[in-house]
């Protein structure tokens, strides 16, 4: 890319050659993205999925050709998506979009089976639900929708605990990240045992009593 047009204004397009760098690595290490499918329920957010080669080639196809004629402003719209897309994988959340705690409460409130809701710490969303069939993660995806507007999901945890419970595992609570398949966390997001018994010392006093 030449740094100087033929009409001698100097071109404010950054420099995108580290992240044609970046971006052949960021598909190799994820491989082909899988194809979207079409679902009648909605989703959450989804993060942690492989870089979609096929949309990377397309803002490094669109960068080159906004950057040539000093197009900066679209050029750098097509680096933060990719940026956005190769974070997203990575499972890193957004700093700059927190939820707000209690917007968080009143957004969960309206919600079918919803009794009361409370933050165990920044992370930590305690949904207590009424009732066995809202103990389930596609409530854990109904409470998420409803964060959704509020900020970035990705850095949320919501567990969903049935207060009609009377046997231990309808009391077991049940945990997920917002965006992410159950078990799995954000970058740098630490797993918190939210039951004072936990699952594994529960499952191994039932083998116990089977033997």
């Amino acid at each position: 890319m030449e740094s100087v047009r033929n009409s001698g204004r100097r071109s404010t397009a950054p420099p995108y050659c580290c992240l044609l760098l970046i971006a052949p690595v960021a598909m190799g290490m994820h491989g082909c993205a899988p194809s979207d499918s079409d679902t009648a329920e909605a989703r959450p957010e989804q993060a942690g999925q492989p870089v979609n080669p096929v949309k990377m080639a397309r803002h490094i196809t669109g960068t080159r050709a906004s950057a040539a004629p000093g197009d900066s402003k679209t050029a750098e719209a097509h680096v933060r998506a990719m940026t956005d897309d190769v974070i997203r994988s990575a499972r890193v959340y957004d700093t700059s979009r927190p939820i707000d705690h209690e917007a968080a409460r009143t957004a969960v409130r309206p919600l079918p089976g919803v009794r009361s809701s409370v933050w165990m710490d920044r992370e930590n969303f305690i949904v207590m639900v009424n009732g066995a069939s809202y103990h389930s993660m596609k409530m854990i995806d109904k409470v998420c929708l409803a964060l959704q507007p509020l900020g970035d999901t990705l850095a949320i945890v919501v567990n969903v605990q049935d207060v009609t419970a009377t046997t231990p595992d309808g009391a077991t609570t049940l945990s997920r990240n917002c965006q992410l398949p159950e078990g799995q966390r954000a970058f740098m997001q630490r797993k918190r045992e939210v039951d004072v018994v936990s699952k594994e010392l529960r499952d191994t006093f039932r083998e116990q009593q089977g033997e």
